[in-house]
């Protein structure tokens, strides 16, 4: 069985710098099948702090984006995204995307790189990975304006409506599910997830965030993926092997990639 973890942040649950400790977390993942791992990229210092760490690491992809929560402390830096996005293992771009929970009022300058974000993904023929939260309006209406779907990409941790879901899906986009799907009350996104097809389907961790049950309360960690795809397969009614390929695939497919 093979499993890509289509959204986490290696970097982080290597704060101390020890090999070892991260030699664990690779093994402990090979365990629970995963093979493969998208770190995604908060800022550009974030960005080229994780590639000189993760270089060695040829099970690893990059992401190369600025998070919409460091908008306003990446104004200067802005420009160097598309150069570094260059790179044959940075697969997409971001993660990008709009956060008014957190910081409503630097709304302009979120939405003003989130369409820097698509602009260049596009021209570079790269997929955007997108942030959203109490935002989703205004996210597809900017993924609309700025035809998205000639790059395409993926909503990372859906949580949002069934209707929502497929408006993304017409554009062509991807819905990745994380850990959030195990919870108990996520009983409307189960929900929504039973109408996801499973063509456009996606699986992550978001490690170090958003431990799956039932490992609440600790750090969450790619070997954790097993149990969000467990749980998927069972509310989509496959089995976990059949889940696995068809988000395997999509992966690949989704990033110009060859199997």
């Amino acid at each position: 069985m093979f499993l890509i973890d289509s959204h986490c942040h290696l970097d982080q649950l290597n704060s101390c710098l020890l090999e070892d400790k991260f030699e664990k977390i690779l093994k402990r993942a090979d365990e629970n099948y995963v093979k493969k791992f998208l770190t995604i990229s908060t800022s550009i210092d974030n960005f080229q702090k994780s590639k000189k760490l993760l270089k060695k690491y040829k099970s690893i992809f990059y992401s190369c984006g600025v998070h919409p929560l460091h908008c306003h402390k990446e104004i200067k830096k802005i420009c160097q995204l598309e150069q570094l996005s260059l790179s044959k293992r940075v697969i997409g771009l971001g993660e990008t995307g709009l956060d008014y929970y957190y910081s409503a009022e630097t709304k302009n300058i979120q939405q003003k790189f989130f369409r820097e974000h698509i602009r260049i993904a596009i021209k570079l023929n790269k997929p955007i990975i997108v942030h959203t939260r109490n935002a989703i309006k205004d996210t597809i209406k900017i993924l609309k304006q700025e035809h998205a779907e000639k790059c395409g990409g993926i909503l990372h941790s859906f949580t949002e409506s069934e209707e929502s879901a497929l408006k993304l899906l017409e554009m062509g986009f991807y819905i990745s599910f994380s850990g959030i799907i195990t919870f108990k009350n996520s009983i409307d996104l189960r929900k929504t997830l039973k109408k996801i097809p499973l063509e456009k389907l996606l699986i992550e961790t978001d490690s170090p965030y958003l431990s799956p049950v039932p490992h609440r309360g600790k750090k969450n960690q790619p070997a954790y993926l097993l149990d969000i795809a467990k749980k998927i397969a069972f509310i989509k009614e496959i089995h976990l092997e059949e889940l696995a390929k068809i988000t395997t695939n999509n992966f690949f497919k989704l990033f110009n990639l060859n199997l």
